[in-house]
């Protein structure tokens, strides 16, 4: 399983209704899994089979950003990642800002 928050860090919040777009990268094209928006709480869990490969999580900041009337630097929010283990669960959180954002793996 893959999952994933946001926390709005200007805010001190969970970041509701971003699209996020979860994709798995096949030979030379990335194939989109799952397109969900986040909860109240900032979240999303992937309903995904344990399959390792290279994944990446697309976060629409820009419509988040521009929803909360706030300007903002980056488009949007790739984050790719590869998953060798199978037998765990992958947490991939974004700190975001309007000028910035960090990541990691979490668990």
């Amino acid at each position: 399983m893959i999952s994933t928050h946001i926390l709005d860090t200007s805010l001190g919040m969970p970041a509701k209704d971003v699209h996020v777009t979860l994709e798995k990268h096949n030979g030379s094209v990335w194939t989109v899994l799952f397109e969900e928006k986040t909860n109240a709480d900032g979240r999303i869990a992937f309903n995904t089979t344990a399959e390792a490969g290279e994944y990446r999580l697309i976060f629409d900041t820009v419509e988040y950003f521009k929803k909360n009337k706030q300007e903002s630097f980056f488009l949007d929010t790739p984050v790719a990642f590869r998953i060798t283990d199978t037998s765990r669960k992958y947490h991939v959180p974004l700190l975001l800002n309007p000028y910035g954002y960090s990541t990691y793996r979490g668990s």
